[in-house]
């Protein structure tokens, strides 16, 4: 059974992300390297062998953070972009 991670925020926004995706690498590469980041993040929360510093951890939350809010930015953008559009 798969276990869904809290990280996994944007998942109401798919269709979105891969519209974005396809037309802004720069996009592209920010979700991925959030993506990364929340898996690693819910590995390192629900292993029990490994013993991580929580600097360490601390740091890995703030910049998933930073990245959640550009992801947001662009979702944000994109759907105001998309609005407009409709109602021209």
């Amino acid at each position: 059974m798969k276990h869904q991670s809290k990280y996994g925020k944007f998942q109401l926004h798919l269709k979105n992300i891969e519209a974005l995706e396809k037309e802004n690498s720069r996009f592209k590469r920010i979700y991925s390297e959030y993506e990364n980041m929340s898996h690693e993040l819910w590995n390192i929360e629900n292993s029990k062998e490994e013993s991580i510093p929580d600097d360490f951890i601390n740091a890995i939350l703030l910049q998933a953070s930073y990245l959640e809010d550009e992801i947001e930015d662009w979702l944000m953008k994109f759907d105001n972009r998309n609005t407009d559009i409709k109602h021209s």
